[in-house]
């Protein structure tokens, strides 16, 4: 038996080669080539009805070999036991509690036997009805052994497999080759092996972020794409009827992963059960800081008022957000806000992915009670309901694109044209700026407190000021010396709470009686209990004076030009308003000698300005009349935290402005010391590029390089230092 069993494996083996070198044929037959495809469909029909046929024997084979190996063993080991308990009379009293265990199994072997035999007699009859049903049909025309109309697919599957099957991958070489893969979708993932033992390698994470579509604009047949947010994959099906099969399973396993998996799975099963293709290189230890990190920044971000709800929908916890508007969204959100692209949103999990202390900042100064003044100002007017947590994805859609791309709930922008003649017209306007008193001349509060009493300081005092002095030199990059006209540039002390607009200000603007001045974006300030101890511990340095800026003629407002004043006035909630009533995030002031917002929030000396402008687009290299980009203004100025800012989004560094001066030898005329070590890191940087590029080739320098990475890591770590101490 097992020496025909072994021959039969052979043919088997053999037959499954030529059926898939014939799937491979036929999937490769061009669908304007008839000919070929019929010869490619005829030639797959009589392999796959010999491999069939084939097929069965083996199986049938397999089982007869199973079944008599089972109760042959069975029955070898029940002779065994009753050898055993003729041999040992004498212990029959110890061996007498296995006596009822013996007949039980006894009893059980009976019936396996029965049950073998009978399953053998119905895989006989079944192969013999398949036999008749073959003769009794055309050889060519027929083929009972593949019926595309039994495909389906099941979302409650016990095993957690909601379709599976063979599938031909395209691959994301430069060549395209196609290969064949087995596919399945399990645990709203999309995965693959290329044989049965090997690792699954994952090809979509979490299919509720993803869409599928058919590709009917290629050559091969049967084709259909699945689009992630990071990656598309390109798949062809055996046949049409499949095709829709795994179309309708991947829509199926999308809708079921909204409806019962929570986010907190999603966040704990990406860290599981990727393959090593996705896989992370971080050890345990680092995913569980990461994870801790992570918690951090999402009850600080939570913290900010309306962030304890989505911001377009209200479901409660929301763990993604979108970093150009500077709200919270749930997850169902953040998908339909990826789709609207990142010139309009740009998504980020709170949770799951890496934050730099600026952007951080920047979600703190905005926030979905600030922006929901700015998108929603008329949806009580208009008499609008919001979607709710249970509202349908089609209701959520419709509002989101209706709020952000159509823009249609904002107020109208106030200038001489929408007042009334029998109302008071405001002249002039002005905007409202938030400016601290602290300048880029002072040290960190502690370290003054040192210095100034150091003539009548006690010796436990000294002692104490030394210390703190130490901890200075320990944590910083530079000298403290070559610090102190740093801190202050970011702005992060006391006071620097979440913003909102007040229930005057906006595009609507407030006006004084006794004055014709229109005001926009009057801010108050939120600080927190944490806040107010720091701002107590630092005798007051951090005390905020309001100012406005200059007055404008009310004829000349459009959102440009209140963008431009907004963004030196470092009034970020008016910024965005600005954005939304779509004024132009490169606006040119042809009457400021062609300054734009970038270079306003430079002069302004918002470090969280500078990027809430480049997450929106902003162009970093942008210059004015006088060459100058928003490099050469922050160094000018000596705002070290900009210049690193700008230098971490790729400003180019070797611009010369109108005088012939680049940014390096501007520092250097200043003395300005951190600037010049920032901007000589730099440019070491990028000779080193040069230098590890592959063959000498600039610009290929691979950005998970040893080089690179340190310098990343000390350019962040230089803002991260400068923002805890601030």
């Amino acid at each position: 038996d097992v020496r025909k069993f072994k021959e039969t494996k052979k043919q088997f083996d053999k037959v499954r080669e030529d059926m898939e070198i014939s799937l491979v044929k036929n999937a490769q037959a061009p669908r304007h080539k008839p000919h070929e495809v019929e010869e490619a469909t005829g030639t797959l029909t009589i392999t796959r009805k010999c491999f069939r046929h084939l097929a069965l024997d083996y199986v049938l084979q397999i089982n007869v070999l199973q079944a008599k190996k089972k109760f042959e063993i069975l029955d070898a080991m029940l002779s065994f036991m009753h050898a055993q308990y003729t041999f040992f009379q004498q212990g029959y009293s110890l061996l007498h509690e296995l006596d009822p265990y013996m007949k039980k199994l006894a009893t059980e072997l009976d019936q396996l036997v029965i049950d073998s035999a009978v399953e053998k007699r119905e895989m006989e009859h079944k192969h013999a009805l398949i036999q008749q049903r073959v003769k009794s049909q055309s050889f060519y025309l027929q083929d009972f052994s593949y019926d595309d109309s039994k495909v389906e697919f099941n979302v409650d599957a016990p095993n957690g497999v909601v379709m599976e099957g063979y599938l031909f991958k395209r691959a994301s070489n430069a060549f395209k080759t196609w290969n064949r893969r087995w596919f399945s979708i399990q645990n709203s993932q999309l995965v693959y092996q290329k044989k049965l033992k090997d690792v699954l390698t994952v090809v979509v994470e979490d299919l509720r972020l993803c869409t599928v579509k058919p590709c009917e604009d290629i050559e091969r047949r049967f084709c259909f794409e699945v689009v992630s947010p990071t990656k598309s994959c390109m798949l062809q099906a055996d046949s049409e009827k499949l095709r829709q099969a795994w179309i309708q399973a991947v829509q199926a396993s999308i809708a079921s992963a909204y409806r019962e998996s929570p986010d907190s799975y999603y966040i704990e099963r990406l860290d599981r059960t990727a393959s090593p293709s996705t896989s992370s290189i971080d050890s345990a230890t680092d995913s569980r800081e990461r994870n801790v990190k992570g918690e951090s920044i999402l009850q600080r971000v939570q913290s900010i008022p309306g962030n304890d709800q989505c911001c377009d929908c209200g479901q409660p916890d929301p763990r993604w957000a979108s970093i150009n508007l500077g709200i919270l969204l749930c997850i169902e959100c953040s998908g339909i806000h990826r789709s609207l692209g990142v010139h309009c949103s740009k998504v980020r999990s709170l949770t799951l992915d890496s934050w730099e202390p600026e952007l951080l900042k920047l979600m703190c100064e905005l926030g979905n009670s600030t922006m929901n003044q700015i998108y929603e100002a008329q949806c009580e007017e208009l008499g609008l309901k919001k979607p709710t947590a249970g509202s349908s994805r089609q209701d959520k859609e419709a509002w989101i694109k209706v709020k952000y791309v159509e823009k249609k709930f904002l107020k109208k922008l106030a200038n001489g044209e929408t007042l009334t003649e029998n109302e008071r017209k405001p002249r002039r306007w002005c905007v409202k700026k938030c400016q601290r008193h602290n300048s880029t001349t002072k040290a960190p509060t502690a370290r003054r407190k040192y210095r100034h009493e150091v003539g009548n300081a006690s010796p436990a005092m000294l002692s104490s000021a030394a210390t703190l002095e130490r901890k200075f030199r320990r944590d910083s990059l530079f000298c403290p010396d070559e610090l102190d006209s740093l801190f202050s540039y970011f702005d992060t002390g006391a006071g620097s709470g979440p913003r909102s607009l007040s229930s005057d200000s906006g595009l609507g603007g407030s006006t004084d009686g006794s004055t014709d001045i229109l005001v926009f974006g009057s801010v108050v300030d939120s600080v927190t209990e944490e806040e107010c101890e720091v701002s107590e511990e630092s005798s007051g340095e951090a005390e905020i004076e309001q100012e406005a800026s200059d007055l404008e003629d009310l004829r000349e407002l459009h959102p440009g030009l209140l963008i431009y004043k907004a963004a030196q006035a470092r009034n970020l909630p008016l910024m965005a308003e600005a954005l939304a009533h779509g004024a132009e995030i490169n606006w040119v002031n042809d009457e400021d000698e062609n300054k734009t917002p970038l270079i306003q929030a430079v002069m302004g000396g918002s470090l969280i300005a500078c990027d809430f402008l480049l997450q929106n687009g902003a162009d970093v290299n942008q210059r004015d009349i006088r060459g100058r980009a928003p490099l050469h203004h922050a160094t000018y100025l000596g705002h070290t935290g900009q210049v690193c800012l700008f230098l971490k989004r790729g400003a180019n560094q070797h611009a010369v402005d109108g005088d012939g001066q680049d940014p390096l030898s501007i520092a250097v005329q200043a003395a300005n010391a951190d600037i010049v070590t920032l901007l000589r890191l730099a440019r070491m940087n990028e000779e080193m590029r040069e230098a590890e590029g592959p063959f000498g080739q600039p610009g290929q320098y691979p950005s998970n390089s040893p080089t690179e990475l340190q310098y990343r890591k000390c350019i962040q770590e230089f803002i991260s230092l400068n923002i805890d101490e601030c």
